[in-house]
């Protein structure tokens, strides 16, 4: 009995041990991502240290969420002070208005772009071109963008030269955000106005409360007779063999298109009776569709200037060579060139075996400005 009664002393012991630790958390290390029994089998008192780390954790998490909501009642404040600048810039894009001599001239012009400096004075005069306002600016932005480039066809071009405008808007009684399109008159579409809302919920079972995807609502196009670019029209002859007459039979199918942004995939009615891999090209399809919003209200409305002179390539440029940097990426590619070098060195230069030198024909990518 009083064997039974010292098992706890002894187990508790055992656990200040530092050999008998070191060796617990090397086993817990080799296990993780595997029900192993490992916790269940926990002595007691280490069960509600872990308990007590829990609760912690849960404290945390409130915290979490009322940082996040900070965040986004300051983003919303932050974003009316940047309104006024975003509807002078849809003015001057829409040649509605025309900046004056103080609204043209930055004084750090030559230091951020990498241009002299204009020699011409404010106040000269400049003769008028006859074109209006900025042409093609956000499509010229887009196309300048990898993921929303990879969206828009050729047809696609000629609708989105009539953009004028993308306003972003935070939902009032939800902590998603709505993307509006205005666009001038055109061939393609009647509507002034396309709409593309993604809703968000704050989810309690995720790690630390996040903030998760719901769904996402377009607004429906309105297409001119003709020019639905979301649908491709097929034409095939069929021949009665009866009567060998001829008729003509038109079927539509859907066409790849930018347009497609406004009619989000949705989830089936019945989940239950979706396959695996229908749910993993559907998750794939939500989380493409989600970035392209983030990336146009990050991104593209925040920087439209910048992308569609291409200067923002640079700062994906660099963001992804801090990546590699983190990453440790290079640090192969320098020691391969070292063993180059070394290689080359153990035989003449351009001697039997020596690889030629060739005119390199790669070009530096150019941007897409039109």
């Amino acid at each position: 009995m009083s064997g039974e009664q010292d098992a706890p002393a002894a187990a508790g012991s055992a656990f200040q041990n530092p050999a008998v630790l070191s060796a617990l958390q090397q086993k817990l290390g080799s296990l993780v991502g595997r029900d192993s029994g490992y916790l269940a089998s926990l002595p007691e008192d280490v069960k509600r240290r872990l308990n007590a780390l829990k609760v912690l954790q849960d404290k945390q998490s409130v915290i979490e969420a009322e940082f996040r909501e900070e965040v986004l009642a300051l983003e919303k404040k932050f974003l009316l002070k940047y309104q006024p600048l975003y509807d002078k810039r849809a003015a001057f894009v829409a040649g509605d208005a025309e900046p004056t001599a103080e609204e043209y001239t930055r004084e750090a012009d030559s230091e951020e772009d990498g241009d002299e400096p204009s020699a011409e004075p404010k106040d000269a005069a400049v003769a008028d071109s006859g074109v209006k306002g900025i042409p093609e600016f956000w499509l010229t932005a887009f196309k300048n963008q990898p993921q929303i480039s990879d969206l828009i066809t050729e047809k696609d071009e000629e609708a989105l030269k009539s953009l004028k405008d993308i306003k972003m808007h935070y939902l009032e009684d939800n902590p998603g955000f709505k993307l509006e399109f205005y666009f001038g008159e055109n061939e393609f579409f009647t509507d002034s106005v396309l709409t593309k809302t993604y809703f968000l919920e704050n989810s309690e079972e995720a790690a630390y409360g996040d903030v998760m995807y719901d769904h996402a609502e377009g607004s429906e196009i309105h297409w001119k007779e003709g020019k639905d670019l979301s649908v491709i029209v097929e034409v095939k002859k069929q021949r009665h063999k009866g009567t060998n007459k001829v008729r003509t039979v038109k079927k539509t199918v859907p066409a790849e298109t930018f347009f497609q942004f406004f009619s989000p995939p949705k989830a089936p009615e019945d989940v239950d009776d979706a396959d695996d891999e229908e749910l993993d090209d559907l998750d794939q399809k939500l989380e493409h569709d989600y970035e392209i919003g983030e990336i146009i209200k990050e991104k593209i409305i925040a920087r439209a200037v910048d992308w569609f002179t291409g200067k923002a390539l640079e700062y994906e440029d660099d963001e992804y060579d801090d990546e590699e940097m983190e990453m440790g990426w290079g640090a192969d590619e320098d020691e391969d060139d070292d063993d180059d070098e070394d290689d080359s060195g153990a035989e003449e230069e351009d001697g039997p075996g020596a690889p030629k030198a060739v005119a390199s024909t790669e070009k530096p990518p150019e941007c897409k400005q039109q």
